[in-house]
């Protein structure tokens, strides 16, 4: 598995965003003093104002105000010279959660992705929840029958945004019983590591291939 080396933070979806709130600590942690603002890109939900206000009110509440929501509905609009110039002065660029195949069909070989792939390089944060941890691999997972054993064409993949290479990553693990969903991915696809996260929970890269895990829960790597 590698990543290029850069700086990640790929959470398996429901993090704390009302009580300690470690994960959200922990990327503010990561771009405090330095310049750039938090951007939010809401693509993959359905209700991009609710989830964009969720996040502003509870970075808000742990005292950082740098945080702007950008919504993007369409491949035009991932091409739009305002909203890379928003991307690109973000020192973070967070995905949040809802359908992975929207982010990838929307952004994939547009401007914006191209900027994402940039700001990755020049080591600034990148970091997805949920449907937005899905997608940062080469490869992944879309859909899959839960909570059985390993069985074969029960799952489908579909190409990511190419940040990690070498893995595939599920969120939601053990919350929704999903080990036999990435046995099966693994078991077809034997070149990557299958890494299965928590909710409330998260893998962090720092420059290396190496990941330590915050939050509440646990990453199980197959």
């Amino acid at each position: 598995m590698e990543n290029n080396y850069g700086n990640l933070i790929i959470i398996g979806g429901a993090e704390d965003k009302t009580d300690r709130r470690d994960i959200l600590n922990e990327i503010i942690k990561k771009i405090h003093g330095a310049e750039g603002d938090i951007a939010i890109l809401t693509i993959a939900t359905s209700y991009p104002k609710e989830v964009g206000f969720v996040y502003l009110k509870a970075f808000k509440e742990i005292g950082f105000e740098r945080v702007r929501v950008i919504d993007i509905r369409s491949r035009e609009e991932a091409n739009e010279d305002s909203i890379i110039y928003e991307i690109e002065k973000a020192g973070c660029i967070f995905f949040t959660g809802g359908d992975q195949l929207k982010i990838t069909s929307i952004i994939g070989g547009t401007k914006l992705y191209e900027a994402v792939k940039r700001a990755f390089l020049e080591g600034k944060l990148i970091a997805g929840t949920s449907a937005g941890a899905s997608c940062i691999c080469t490869t992944m997972m879309v859909s899959g029958v839960e909570e059985i054993s390993p069985t074969k064409c029960k799952i489908k993949m579909a190409p990511g945004l190419d940040i990690i290479k070498g893995a595939i990553i599920d969120q939601h693990f053990s919350q929704r019983g999903r080990i036999g969903r990435l046995l099966n991915a693994v078991a077809h696809n034997p070149e990557i590591i299958g890494i299965g996260i928590d909710e409330d929970t998260a893998i962090v890269f720092e420059g290396t291939p190496q990941f330590r895990v915050i939050g509440s829960g646990a990453v199980t790597v197959v």
